[in-house]
């Protein structure tokens, strides 16, 4: 019995990796592509491929023979932001900060040694950061990241040990989060990807404890200094309204 629970709990494991497969910019994947990609026998993905694709969670397109996900992913998103009061409340704050400022907004929050972009509004300019959401990233970097590590209840010892690589310098990034924390925001200039700089502000619960940083991102060419002072006393004000609004 045993042996029987463990091997349903490790197909599901697998049904999730396949459909993790999918996340970040690839639409359609072949049979092939996943089986290397998890390194799982074809036959062993074919089945879990079935499974997933009767309950609509993959779709296989007829003439290419490649897989996509299925509209049963939409309706459990849908739910997810039907229920996540924290993306819906701040949104129209959102809006308003980047039709005031015109570049992109987005809203994280702290998963593990990770950080999801839970909500975003994207810039209106022709020249813009795409913002998925739902995507991933590592916390000791970007200006969200250090946000939500700086304003942490945790030890800042124990947060750069169990989020720092290896090959960080852990005593600089020790003194950006105290900086950080002590000035109420973070500045990224190209830290995470070339030509991209961001701002970003710590969000408040009504207890006190961060649980979100709003962010406003985009080309560094237009992240001057005159204009990061403003993005920082924007994206600051837009934070503490938030805070206010998530306590009533």
């Amino acid at each position: 019995m045993a042996e029987q629970e463990k091997g349903t709990v490790r197909a599901v494991e697998r049904a999730l990796d396949i459909l993790l497969c999918f996340a970040g910019s690839d639409a359609e994947l072949g049979l092939s592509d996943i089986s290397k990609r998890l390194g799982l026998h074809k036959s062993t993905v074919h089945r879990l491929l079935a499974s997933l694709e009767s309950k609509g969670f993959i779709r296989r397109h007829s003439s290419t023979e490649k897989y996509r996900l299925g509209w049963s992913i939409l309706e459990l998103v849908s739910n997810v932001y039907q229920s996540d009061a924290l993306s819906s409340i701040v949104l129209p704050e959102m809006t308003r900060l980047r039709d005031q400022i015109g570049e992109t907004i987005s809203l994280y929050v702290r998963s593990g040694t990770e950080r999801i972009r839970i909500q975003a509004v994207e810039s209106n300019q022709p020249v813009r950061r795409v913002a998925n959401i739902g995507m991933r990233l590592p916390l000791h970097v970007g200006a969200s990241g250090k946000v939500l590590l700086a304003f942490s209840k945790d030890s800042y010892e124990e947060l750069v040990r169990d989020c720092c690589p290896n090959d960080i310098n852990r005593m600089e990034f020790l003194q950006s989060l105290v900086t950080t924390r002590s000035q109420g925001y973070a500045i990224s200039i190209e830290e995470r990807e070339p030509g991209a700089a961001a701002v970003a502000a710590p969000i408040f619960s009504r207890q006190g404890d961060v649980i979100a940083a709003l962010s406003v991102s985009g080309p560094v060419d237009r992240f001057t200094p005159d204009m990061l002072n403003v993005h920082i006393e924007a994206v600051r004000r837009s934070a503490d309204i938030m805070t206010k609004m998530l306590a009533h």
